[in-house]
């Protein structure tokens, strides 16, 4: 008996091992397929489009996986890395959103808020009849693309106390820095402290992240990498009114993904930020097929091309649409497919997701690489590496 015990030990020994080998190999065959993909669809862009330096980053099933092309700069020789920080542009709303959303979670505030319960400035005033949530997902009544040039620091409350609604709160989206920069300034008012500060320490590194920043330090600007415009001069963003707020964050690869990893799977975080990221997820409006949430627009999954690329176009972006408000009982238990775009004067982004596969996506270049681009890039890989999870 115990020589038959033995012999089936060995050959359980030998077979473990032979599965253990099967998997590594399988897992390093998927590896450099995911890189030959990727190189496949970078390479093009990144010839096509003069980018000095791009930063991508995967996440299947949990595993992260990092590529860096390029420089930060045209001039010069420093790699780009997954620790490079990239200029993210309007990724920075979902940032805002989930602020906000901590705030609530807190007892700070409630989305169902009016601006003047954290800004007596505001009572009275027509923006007054918007609410918090209505401010987070660009239905406050037709507040522009862009604060007016006119507008400071010193006076931009009043600006949004003299702004007149051209539709009722919630019947039309019309995307806007203003608006969702009014939100940050609530939320940093309810909170009692400065946004940035807010957005850096008790956001980022609460989450986890290494080298995500409002305001650049001094000690790590080895690590920014410098955007270019058309013309391919270095630049960066010049601070203005609820820059911050709106397209301010500057981030690397490492931690976006962290970002993505945690809201495909928030449960290793403390209550109150897996509140505040799964409160990011939730659809409010319905324009065409995209439904808008909190920073993040969402899909049903499967989603084509052509759904993302109208979701993304420069009729939704530029131009007021008409909404349908999603109720709670009318949120799908489908599967969804996350994404936000981003962009400054030299640097673009784009973050994808979609939690029930386990996989998500994040591209960061130092160029302002067309939206439909990196959409088309996104979603290919997305979709050559989705289906061996389904």
């Amino acid at each position: 008996m115990r020589k038959i015990i033995k012999i089936i030990q060995s050959r359980l020994a030998v077979f473990f091992v032979l599965l253990v080998a099967s998997i590594a190999t399988a897992s390093a065959a998927d590896r450099g397929n995911l890189r030959s993909r990727v190189d496949a669809t970078i390479k093009p862009i990144l010839i096509e489009f003069k980018v000095p330096g791009m930063a991508v980053a995967i996440t299947i099933d949990g595993q992260a996986h990092f590529f860096s092309y390029g420089t930060l700069a045209n001039d010069k020789s420093t790699p780009v890395t997954e620790e490079t920080i990239f200029e993210v542009g309007s990724v920075s709303k979902v940032f805002t959103a989930t602020l906000t959303n901590l705030a609530q979670a807190q007892g700070k505030l409630s989305l169902d808020d009016f601006p003047s319960q954290h800004l007596p400035q505001l009572k009275g005033s027509p923006i007054d009849k918007a609410r918090l949530f209505h401010l987070g997902t660009y239905t406050a009544g037709g507040l522009p693309l862009q604060i007016p040039d006119s507008v400071t620091h010193q006076n931009v409350l009043q600006y949004f106390r003299q702004f007149k609604a051209t539709a009722l709160a919630g019947t039309q989206r019309q995307y806007s820095n203003p608006s969702i920069g009014l939100l940050g300034y609530v939320t940093a008012a309810a909170l009692k402290t400065d946004f940035a500060e807010a957005m850096e320490q008790q956001l980022f590194t609460k989450l986890g992240f290494t080298r995500s920043f409002i305001r650049v330090p001094e000690n790590q600007m080895a690590y920014y990498a410098w955007g270019h415009n058309d013309d391919s001069k270095q630049v960066r963003v010049n601070p203005g009114v609820m820059d911050a707020q709106s397209y301010g964050v500057k981030s690397t690869a490492k931690d976006l993904l962290r970002f993505v990893q945690l809201n495909i799977d928030p449960r290793s975080l403390e209550a109150p930020f897996q509140f505040a990221v799964q409160q990011s997820q939730i659809g409010y409006f319905k324009v065409g097929k995209m439904v808008q949430g909190l920073g993040w627009e969402q899909y049903e999954y499967p989603v084509t091309i052509q759904q993302l690329l109208k979701g993304n176009s420069p009729s939704v972006i530029f131009a007021a649409n008409p909404v349908k408000r999603i109720t709670k009982s009318q949120l799908s238990n489908r599967a969804k497919w996350f994404n936000k775009t981003g962009s400054t004067g030299g640097f673009s982004s784009y973050v994808a997701f979609v939690p029930s596969e386990k996989i998500g996506i994040v591209l960061l270049a130092n160029k302002n690489v067309p939206i439909s681009t990196r959409i088309k890039a996104a979603h290919s890989i997305i979709e050559a590496f989705a289906l061996p999870l389904k």
